[in-house]
């Protein structure tokens, strides 16, 4: 998953960010104002936004009354310091999806984490996404195609969940290239093409394809023919 995570004390968002990293193997994007978050959401496609309150300029309340302005609908988990239930019941107004309180234990922020992005995703805990031939288990982190399971490796996986949520609509490069990135080291637009071909292979059988759209990237589509690529 990607996450925005909006917090000003750098210490506190470098320990958030390695627990979402090692633990949830996310990609987690920082800032520690609030003033730019509405532009990134709306420019980049993101699963969370872990949201603190306390921020210089303006705070996160602000922050959320902007996100859901704008009608982005990404599940925001709030953080504060402030115990105060009036200042919980605010943000759960202005459309948090959870509250946690400083401090809080790193694995229960994580655990809230991805429980917000699959409910989101319409998935439970054990669910598994079947598009096709394609069956993906997400908890297991294990797929099929057609019955006979297949070797997906960390970026592969990524690509194909980050294709599977555009079903049908084309993803540019410079998207992708953004979505695989992170705290493993960027990916080139090169490598994306690797991976790309890769999972033509793999997904031959599965009733699915990921067309290239010349200029634009790719799409991954339910093919007429099974197998079909280009």
């Amino acid at each position: 998953m990607r996450v925005m995570l909006v917090e000003d004390d750098p210490a506190l968002a470098d320990t958030i960010s390695r627990a979402l990293q090692s633990q949830a193997e996310a990609q987690v994007d920082w800032t520690s104002k609030g003033e730019p978050v509405l532009n990134s959401l709306q420019a980049d496609d993101y699963d969370l936004m872990v949201l603190d309150i306390g921020l210089p300029g303006i705070d996160g309340f602000e922050v959320l009354r902007r996100v859901r302005a704008a009608q982005l609908r990404l599940p925001v988990l709030v953080l504060t310091g402030r115990e105060a239930i009036d200042d919980r019941v605010h943000g759960l107004e202005l459309g948090a999806d959870d509250y946690m309180v400083k401090p809080f234990a790193l694995p229960e922020m994580v655990a809230r984490a991805k429980a917000l992005v699959r409910r989101a995703r319409g998935q439970s805990a054990g669910a598994q996404t079947t598009v096709g031939k394609l069956v993906m288990d997400a908890a297991a982190r294990r797929a099929w195609v057609a019955g006979e399971e297949i070797d997906l490796p960390a970026r592969e996986w990524q690509l194909v969940e980050y294709l599977l949520r555009n079903l049908g609509k084309v993803v540019s490069k410079e998207h992708l290239v953004s979505s695989l990135s992170g705290w493993e080291g960027d990916v080139s637009e090169n490598a994306v093409e690797v991976y790309v071909s890769r999972l033509r292979t793999k997904l031959a059988d599965s009733g699915l394809r990921i067309r290239t759209v010349r200029g634009f990237g790719y799409m991954l589509e339910e093919a007429s023919e099974p197998g079909a690529a280009c």
